[in-house]
């Protein structure tokens, strides 16, 4: 017996490590088999739809964690577990995705970035805003800021990446969709982008409408800008059409006589009813000035600068009287300081420089003084002011069209419409003197229109 334990003792040491490399085996093998059941898992999962998914094997037993965006897909992903061979049971700890009521999701810009909110029905569809918006915004921050809902509307993907194409329009601003609903706040960009969200509006899929639009234009501006140095006018801003355009640059050309017209105006639509009405009176108030600046924006017409001596400056800070209704008239006008008394010969010059520049301009057959000529006058009144000392005739000229005899009555009647002008303006009415010429001094030919209209004139003469 005690040979018998001397034997045993030698041999139960060497089944230690027959046991432990049996252990070994054992773990090595199964680690292999559930790594390889966890792969086979992943890979039957593949096409299914699903978020937080998470896959743990234990032997042959698979557990499954994920959010599934239906009941059909999340037992759909179950059966596609329990399906893999060498899968023993599927521990099923799957659950469906909230489902939002109501499913809102949101697109928000501010001076920085754009923030997408709410709710998106598919990781997919999550993706794919996130890649329109940035590519729509062309560079700027874009901030996911969305969650995985169920309940989005049929058609929810297409409204919303109509959407995004919309906040690019936006210079701050949010679009909302509630449900079907879409909501929209916010100022546009540019001129004319308030109307082009409308037009693209059109165009969201059937089933959605529009609950609110709140989307405001920008300011609809045009400004002008009379520069005595460089002796221009600079036109620059928004008008509505090339009908209007027309007509306030060929406005600017009659009233501004001596300045070189800069003409930056652009066609936007946006413009409020009655802005031609306004702009071209007030262009009118702005020829009256020796620099200054107009700015029309939306109904409010600001003018600003020096006029030429007090009488005109109070006349311009009141509005025009052609001035449209609706259209609110601010003018700040301050006058420009007098400048040195001059004698006969340096009086006749300015005068003759001035009226070389422009005419004094009367409508057809009448003495009547078309409001375009007020900037020419304004100027000869502050150079008759200068001429303290001077009598001035004020000579009047027609063409040879028509009678004599009525020819000489109207260029008479036209000097004294000038004569009358000058004294309402605070000059003494004994220092003019009108006198009519009718035909009888042409300076150019009467055989042509161009000549004609030279000869059709008012002189100032210094006696």
């Amino acid at each position: 017996m005690r040979g018998f334990f001397r034997w045993s003792s030698k041999w139960w040491p060497g089944v230690i490590p027959l046991v432990v490399f049996w252990a070994f085996a054992a773990w090595s093998n199964t680690t292999e088999l559930e790594a390889d059941l966890a792969s086979r898992s992943a890979a039957a999962l593949k096409d299914a739809v699903l978020d937080k998914t998470r896959v743990a094997v234990d032997g042959r037993d698979v557990e499954l964690r994920a959010d599934a965006f239906s009941e059909q897909g999340r037992q759909g992903a179950v059966a596609a577990a329990a399906a893999v061979p060498g899968v023993r049971l599927v521990d099923d700890e799957t659950r469906l995705v909230p489902e939002a009521k109501p499913f809102v999701w949101s697109a928000e810009r501010d001076v920085a970035r754009v923030t997408l909110g709410g709710s998106a029905p598919l990781p997919a569809s999550k993706a794919k805003l996130l890649e329109a918006a940035r590519g729509a915004l062309g560079g700027v921050e874009v901030a996911d800021q969305m969650n995985l809902a169920r309940g989005a509307p049929p058609g929810f993907e297409e409204a919303a990446l109509l959407l995004i194409d919309q906040i690019g329009k936006l210079k701050d601003g949010k679009i909302t969709i509630s449900d079907s609903g879409v909501m929209l706040e916010g100022m546009a960009r540019d001129l004319g982008g308030r109307e082009a969200i409308g037009a693209a509006l059109r165009n969201l899929p059937e089933g959605f409408t529009i609950a609110s639009n709140a989307v405001k234009a920008p300011p609809y501006v045009l400004q002008a800008y009379k520069d005595p140095v460089a002796v221009t006018l600079t036109l620059s801003g928004y008008v509505p059409d090339d009908k209007v355009h027309a007509a306030v640059a060929t406005a600017a050309g009659r009233k501004f006589f001596s300045e070189k017209v800069v003409d930056n105006l652009k066609a936007s639509i946006g413009a409020p009813s009655g802005f031609a009405g306004a702009v071209v009176p007030a262009l009118g108030a702005l020829s009256r000035l020796s620099t200054g600046t107009l700015v029309v924006s939306d109904r409010e017409v600001k003018l600003s600068g020096d006029a030429l001596y007090e009488q005109a400056a109070a006349q311009i800070r009141s509005a025009p009287k052609d001035f449209p209704p609706g259209f609110a008239y601010k003018a700040e006008i301050s006058v420009k300081p007098a400048s040195a008394p001059v004698d006969g010969s340096v009086c006749q010059q300015l005068f003759s420089d001035l009226l070389g520049k422009g005419q004094i301009r009367f409508e057809t057959g009448r003495a009547t003084i078309e409001p375009d000529s007020a900037g020419l006058l304004d100027h000869l009144i502050e150079t008759a002011l200068r001429c303290t000392t001077s009598t001035i005739e004020i000579a009047g000229h027609t063409d040879a069209e028509g009678d004599e005899a009525a020819n000489m009555a109207l260029s008479e009647r036209r000097a004294q419409a000038v004569a009358d002008y000058l004294a309402r303006a605070g000059l003494p009415a004994s220092r003019f003197i009108a006198v009519g010429y009718g035909s009888t001094q042409p300076v150019a030919s009467n055989e042509t229109d161009e000549g004609k209209a030279q000869n059709r004139r008012i002189e100032f003469v210094v006696r």
